[in-house]
């Protein structure tokens, strides 16, 4: 397993880790395999979608905080359970192919850690198998 950190700067942000995870698959050294990346936080998720058009992520996000009002009232007490909640939708990892030692995405696919209580420091577990 590899761990990637990665630091956030805006409590909710969209960050491509692309190029970090393929990295990861190229030194597992698997010619076929499945890529596992999995955030171990209640408030970060991951999730692969386009990585080409910025404004995807920004819809998304947009959307997100239209479901879930970080202002709706809440019972958890630590102000941040629009976040927990966000986690929740996305999701906390991706399943991914590896084939012939590559990462396979689609055309305009990317992964990306999804940010939802930051700025923090975080940490995607890579698992190549």
């Amino acid at each position: 397993m590899k761990t990637l950190r990665v630091a956030t700067h805006h409590r909710e942000e969209m960050i491509d880790v692309t190029d970090a995870v393929s990295e990861a698959v190229a030194e597992a050294g698997a010619a076929e395999a499945i890529c596992l990346v999995y955030s171990p936080h209640t408030t970060c998720g991951v999730t692969v979608n386009e990585g080409w058009d910025p404004a995807v992520q920004a819809d998304a996000l947009q959307m997100v905080r239209e479901l879930v009002p970080r202002d709706r009232p809440f019972t958890h007490s630590e102000g941040n359970s629009d976040a927990h909640v966000k986690a929740m939708l996305v999701g906390a990892g991706a399943a991914l192919p590896v084939a012939g030692g590559e990462l396979r995405l689609g055309r305009w696919q990317a992964v990306f850690l999804c940010e939802f209580d930051g700025p923090r420091q975080r940490e995607l577990w890579i698992t190549v198998r």
